[in-house]
């Protein structure tokens, strides 16, 4: 099956994104290094992944700048995966993953992992976009301006 066409030449953001993070491996793989997961053989432990598909999309993130191979950090002979300041930036878009999941995803009292804060203890409260003033800003009183 080919592979879809790709979105560099798009002007759309949100194609561009999917582009790179938008299938399932890459995205679980995104959120266990958010999680503190570095090595291969700890992504593939926690992900179940094959290791082919893993090595591709580890090779793929690393590509794309979300995520960097450094020496491991104990000193060891193994290279560990950590997120580049463009990895960290995806932090928002997990969470809201996470959220949205959460709102839509389970049964009422069903258990889940929560997010929370490590300073509180208390659970990471609803993200949501807002205008520069601080109003709530819903999806009605947005629009997209294409390029001509």
């Amino acid at each position: 099956m080919p592979r879809h066409k790709t979105a560099s030449a798009d002007t759309c953001p949100v194609a561009r994104s999917l582009d790179l993070i938008g299938d399932r491996w890459s995205l679980l793989v995104i959120r266990d290094a958010f999680d503190g997961v570095q090595r291969f053989g700890d992504f593939q432990r926690s992900l179940g992944v094959a290791r082919n598909i893993l090595s591709d999309r580890l090779g793929r993130l690393i590509e794309a700048g979300i995520l960097a191979l450094q020496p491991a950090s104990d000193g060891s002979a193994y290279q560990e995966y950590v997120l580049t300041p463009a990895g960290k930036g995806l932090f928002p878009i997990v969470v809201a993953l996470r959220q949205w999941g959460e709102q839509h995803l389970f049964e009422p009292g069903e258990p889940h992992s929560v997010l929370v804060d490590k300073r509180t203890g208390k659970p990471v409260p609803v993200m949501a976009p807002r205008t520069g003033q601080g109003r709530l800003l819903v999806s009605d009183h947005t629009q997209v301006k294409k390029v001509p």
